[in-house]
């Protein structure tokens, strides 16, 4: 199996022909490999583009490939064959270490008039088919027409909606290392980030990573810096030790970041990934339990999040008992053929209000929620043997919330906190998106209160932070849970104690990006 470094290979996307020189020296000093999207430029352009474009290959040796993408492939151009035959024409000729980027369409007819005398260098053409829908159901004859022809690399990228779907993406990673074919293999999509982060190390020709944030030309294309340093792409090889999360959505989470830090830091050879899985029963089964698992990979850990943190429970072989009590897990240690399921979330909330109030024997805390990380909540408050009081808006659905919890309930719409010691918001009210500006708790509701503790963690500042700071309360932010329960996963996953200041400088190092990028 191939080991890094990996080949990444950067698009640029401009739309005058004189931008060309300067993106390929800005796409150059972060990848080794640079894609020229000739469909972005506008259609006056590519007449200039081509005396640019030959004039720049004669003195450089920069590896480019050429892509000019139909419309129904996700190009920014024309779906007209013929069309986009002439310009293949026109390029054909350039020197340099140039390499063609052409559909299967394309590559069938110029096959074809090759064996009527005209001449291609199919040494230098990347045979290519996307789908931006699905991962579509002959995936397999769909690669073995492309492996019929001459062309010397094949590029097959689908969307995945679930991450069980990247399972016949490499297959074909796989299938094309036994028969000796280079090949690039991408599954698109949020669920599908697992194929670019992995597919250099099981043998895959590239992968891409964009310019920046702004600048992905497919979903779930990460940076050229991310998959380089956050994902340390080029040191992954099959020995890796792979560990992910698996939730829906996870596209948010700050974990990738905290726990590759640490990995990083303590000099493991292990990576974290996000893994968005809408079937998290087929997902255990297929690529999880050793017993079962259809790829051949070293996972060897998982954080479970919303919504599967309840449901993965009949899958394991084992769960602690705080997990038990709890009725949920967020933790997967895999070893020996057995998958173990811990609960660190209840740890991870009390260490970081610990720091802050010390003991919480006989504190009065008001938990707003009414869902798993209340009980949570709850449940480790109340070991602390502290009193504990649910504020719910729906007074008759506490039900997951008290059971065993023998708490009582209380309506949010007209609360007063004055007396508590602790507000904690356990509800995803605040979070980033839809929900970002509202608040379960006032201004004149935290008046009287000593801390506000809010689970959300991103963005970093919620409302009801502002909401408990304006009132005179201290606060704590939901980060710091976050990187209290994984702390605990790493321990549980390495048998080592973590870096903390590395996973926590990561940490906000990411969250204070996503909140530049969103404002």
């Amino acid at each position: 199996m191939k080991n890094s470094p990996a080949r990444i290979c950067v698009p640029v996307c401009v739309e005058r022909a004189s931008e060309l020189p300067d993106a390929i020296t800005r796409a150059a000093a972060k990848a080794e490999v640079v894609e020229l999207r000739l469909d972005y430029l506008a259609k006056d352009q590519r007449g200039p583009a081509l005396s640019i474009l030959r004039a720049w290959f004669s003195s450089s040796d920069q590896a480019v490939i050429l892509t000019l993408r139909p419309a129904e492939q996700g190009g920014q151009t024309i779906s007209d064959e013929e069309a986009r035959r002439r310009f293949w024409i026109s390029l054909m000729d350039l020197s340099g270490h140039a390499l063609f980027d052409l559909e299967l369409d394309l590559v069938l007819r110029f096959a074809a008039e090759a064996e009527h005398g005209s001449s291609i260098d199919w040494g230098r053409v990347i045979c290519s088919h996307h789908d931006f829908h699905s991962v579509p159901s002959d995936l397999d004859d769909i690669y073995q027409r492309m492996a019929a022809t001459p062309a010397r690399i094949l590029k097959i990228a689908v969307a995945a909606n679930d991450a069980i779907e990247c399972l016949p993406v490499f297959r074909l990673l796989e299938r094309a290392q036994r028969e000796s074919r280079e090949m690039i293999a991408i599954a698109m999509g949020q669920a599908g980030i697992m194929t670019r982060v992995l597919a250099p190390s099981r043998g895959a020709f590239m992968t891409y990573g964009s310019l920046d944030d702004i600048n992905a030309t497919a979903p779930g294309q990460l940076t050229a810096k991310v998959l380089r340093e956050a994902f340390r792409i080029d040191s992954l090889n099959h020995e890796t030790e792979i560990f992910g999360l698996t939730g829906n959505p996870v596209g948010h989470s700050l974990s990738p970041p905290i726990h590759n830090a640490g990995f990083a830091a303590a000099g493991v050879n292990a990576v974290y990934i996000p893994f968005e899985v809408l079937e998290v029963d087929q997902f255990l089964g297929r690529m999880a339990c050793p017993r079962t698992r259809e790829l051949d990979w070293n996972l060897c850990g998982l954080s479970v999040t919303a919504p599967h943190k309840a449901a993965v429970i009949k899958s394991l072989d084992w769960i602690s008992e705080t997990a038990q009590a709890v009725g949920a897990v967020n933790t997967i240690v895999i070893r020996e053929n057995e998958m173990h399921g811990y609960n660190t979330d209840v740890s991870g909330f009390l260490w970081p209000l610990k720091q802050k109030l010390g003991s919480l024997r006989g504190a009065r805390c008001a938990i707003i929620g009414a869902g798993g990380a209340a009980r949570a909540a709850g449940w480790a408050l109340r070991e602390e043997g502290a009193e504990v009081a649910l504020f719910v808006r729906d007074v008759g659905r506490t039900s997951n919330a008290s059971a065993g919890l023998t708490v009582k309930s209380f309506s949010i719409s007209a609360a007063s906190f004055a007396g508590f010691d602790v507000v904690v918001n356990a509800t995803p009210v605040g979070t980033r998106g839809a929900l970002e500006d509202q608040t379960l708790a006032n201004i004149d509701q935290f008046r009287g209160v000593r801390l506000a503790y809010d689970l959300v963690y991103n963005p970093l500042e919620t409302r009801f932070l502002r909401e408990a700071r304006v009132a005179g309360c201290e606060t704590l932010g939901g980060i710091e849970m976050l990187l209290g329960q994984a702390v605990e996963q790493f321990k549980l996953w390495t048998g080592k104690d973590p870096d903390v200041r590395v996973m926590r400088r990561a940490a906000l190092q990411s969250a204070i990006a996503a909140d530049e990028l969103s404002g």
